[in-house]
């Protein structure tokens, strides 16, 4: 019985996470400077809410990181970027200004913005799972991202935002050999 607890507690967040097409929640969270942000003020944007368990921890840098690399581009596709995790104000701002982030850090301090979206929690140690939810300019969830790769995940959700607003990139041609006569 108790695998059966431990195993439900892991599941538990997948059965409960936004799906594609589902109504995203609203939410208000203060950002690292204490101001709040609502999802409601990014009407008609995409927006990317991404949870990572911890400020200034490698994977979590290196998403952060890459995550401001790929901002502009983001932002070209009328996105926004948000990392969230159970941290405070101050250790965001530190976060934010040691990598020169161009992006909001939301605080979770309870973990209840990570629970509305279905976000997991990693057991033991209470951490924010590194999950993220692409929400639509409509509102509604594109993709939630359960198995995150930090190094990789700005440029898939990149390409994501692409495809969703049409703008996906062509593929290549594959170039044909040509056999020159003589």
């Amino acid at each position: 019985m108790r695998n059966f607890s431990s195993a439900m507690l892991l599941l538990l967040p997948l059965l409960l996470a936004l799906a594609p097409g589902d109504l995203a929640p609203s939410f208000k969270a203060k950002n690292q400077d204490g101001k709040v942000i609502k999802l409601a003020d990014f009407k008609n944007k995409f927006v990317l809410l991404y949870f990572y368990p911890m400020d200034n921890t490698p994977g979590c840098t290196t998403e952060a990181k890459n995550f401001g690399t790929e901002y502009a581009k983001i932002k070209e596709m009328n996105a926004e970027v948000f990392g969230v995790s159970r941290q405070g104000e101050k250790s965001h701002k530190k976060f934010k200004s040691k990598y020169n982030l161009p992006f909001d850090l939301l605080v979770d301090a309870d973990g209840s913005l990570a629970k509305q979206f279905g976000v997991g929690i990693v057991p033991v140690v209470g951490f924010t799972s590194r999950q993220s939810i692409l929400i639509g300019p409509d509102g509604k969830v594109i993709r939630f991202y359960d198995d995150v790769d930090p190094s990789t995940h700005a440029q898939v959700v990149l390409e994501d935002i692409r495809k969703a607003s049409g703008k996906a990139k062509p593929k290549k041609p594959i170039s044909t050999l040509s056999h020159g006569t003589t």
